[in-house]
């Protein structure tokens, strides 16, 4: 990074290096998709002909409609709401369901290759986990900020060794990893 840190620059080599973690597209998708949901259901539920223009939809039905594009429209918005957040003692990780927060020292590795859609992290308890801020569908930007990510795990992993020949995220190349590089 020609003379900066990776705990005081992003991606590239300028910005905040503890900037939060979200995906782009992803994010896009759901909240694109939850506007239409809303939408859609809402106008189903309007023009469902009722009893009186010879239909058998009562308001109960309308209001279920309505519901079913809200519900969708709620796990949809929770999507686009999942995001990775550093500082500088640990990473809190909201996905899908749950929220976890992680110190650097308890991450081994990072990996962000093969057929999986976001970066897992290795943790030194054996468990794994996702991180869904960080997608392949967002390509180049997906992959700066998997390798900013392995940066900050380099750069504040407390198990790494004193010499400073690797650590968490393995050896000086911060998109490397004891796996190898990240790569998509």
């Amino acid at each position: 990074m020609s003379g900066t840190s990776p705990v005081t620059s992003g991606p590239g080599g300028h910005g905040d290096a503890f900037a939060v973690f979200r995906p782009r597209r992803g994010r896009l998708v759901a909240l694109s998709g939850a506007a239409l949901s809303v939408a859609l259901f809402s106008l189903i539920a309007v023009l469902l002909p009722g009893p009186g223009s010879g239909g058998g939809w009562r308001a109960g039905d309308r209001v279920f409609f309505a519901a079913c594009g809200v519900g969708i429209a709620a796990m949809l918005w929770r999507y686009a709401t999942i995001r990775a957040v550093p500082t500088r003692t640990s990473l809190t990780i909201r996905n899908l369901i749950l929220t976890r927060e992680i110190p650097w020292d308890a991450i081994i590795s990072i990996q962000f290759s093969g057929g999986d859609p976001w970066v897992t992290l290795d943790l030194d308890d054996t468990d794994n986990i996702a991180v869904m801020a960080i997608q392949k569908a967002d390509g180049d930007w997906g992959r700066r900020e998997a390798s900013r990510l392995a940066a900050l795990i380099q750069a504040l992993g407390i198990g790494r060794p004193a010499d400073g020949s690797g650590g968490p995220a393995g050896p000086s190349d911060p998109a490397a990893g004891p796996s190898g590089p990240i790569a998509t």
